[in-house]
């Protein structure tokens, strides 16, 4: 593949679809600057974006926490993702919405009268962690932690919280890992650097309790899996030493979709029964 700015097609940015190529930002945009950006990952499977509405409110949301307001609705975002879609000829394919302070009368910390801007993206994609679909994903732990919600605004998806996210992978690629998980700052299980976690024992269902960190999409659809099919999940504080009593694990995201794991450090999990059949379940539902 070519590099995500030398590439064919069309990207929906400030109201209107432009040539890929053409999709650019002035240099003092304040976002390069001050990490005054907020985003969204979907996927369309079949020519529909699976819970595109709930993504655009979730992205209207975050940029709210960031104090920026996006000059579009829900309904004119929906709008632009499947005008993108169209003009690209996907129908199966990963969206990227993203909203930014761009360049204007301020250039300092403060960007109150600079423009809130928006694009919408997309390419082709398959999954997220290669072959870890079938054989599970291998997982470091991070030396980083995800931050007090005192510190940041830590339930938006903004991106300046994933700096350590990239910091993280590129160290645990580096190890031979497909991902890295973090701790909160209290020590206790978060999620990994574009997923969450969760974990089986006896039958039961384990995930961190999302007060720190992005409770995702996914992660709250295949809660709901889980609920309806009368597996019992707990939601609740992990300690790390708890990761020797697990006998499955899986992650979940846009992106991953379901991902089981089959070691984190040097803890093993079997790719067993009920990881499968959420990943299945899970595949099904979205291509429905």
């Amino acid at each position: 593949m070519s590099a995500y700015d030398d590439r064919d097609g069309k990207i929906w940015l400030d109201g209107k679809l432009v040539e890929w190529r053409d999709a650019q930002v002035h240099v003092l945009t304040h976002a390069l600057h001050y990490a005054s950006s907020v985003f969204e990952g979907e996927r369309c499977y079949n020519g529909k974006i699976f819970k595109g509405a709930e993504h655009s409110a979730r992205l209207r949301k975050s940029a709210n926490y960031l104090d920026m307001e996006i000059p579009y609705s829900v309904e004119e975002i929906e709008a632009a993702k499947y005008a993108m879609l169209k003009a690209n000829g996907w129908t199966d394919a990963y969206v990227r919405a993203v909203a930014w302070r761009g360049a204007g009368e301020d250039m300092g910390v403060s960007a109150a009268r600079n423009p809130v801007r928006l694009a919408v993206a997309g390419w082709e994609w398959g999954a997220y962690y290669g072959d870890a679909k079938m054989k599970g994903a291998k997982i470091g732990i991070s030396r980083w932690k995800r931050p007090s919600p005192e510190t940041i605004p830590v339930h938006a998806k903004a991106a300046g919280l994933y700096m350590i996210c990239t910091m993280s992978k590129h160290e645990a690629e580096a190890q031979g890992f497909s991902d890295a998980l973090f701790m909160d700052y209290r020590g206790y299980v978060a999620e990994c650097t574009g997923a969450n976690i969760f974990f089986v024992k006896d039958g039961e269902v384990h995930t961190p309790l999302p007060d720190c960190f992005l409770n995702g999409i996914t992660r709250q659809t295949v809660i709901g899996m889980l609920k309806d099919k009368g597996i019992r999940v707990i939601e609740r504080h992990i300690e790390p030493y708890e990761l020797e009593g697990f006998e499955q694990c899986w992650l979940t995201g846009t992106a991953a979709e379901v991902t089981p794991v089959s070691q984190i450090a040097d803890y093993n999990f079997e790719v067993g029964a009920l990881t499968r059949d959420i990943a299945t379940s899970y595949e099904t539902l979205v291509r429905s």
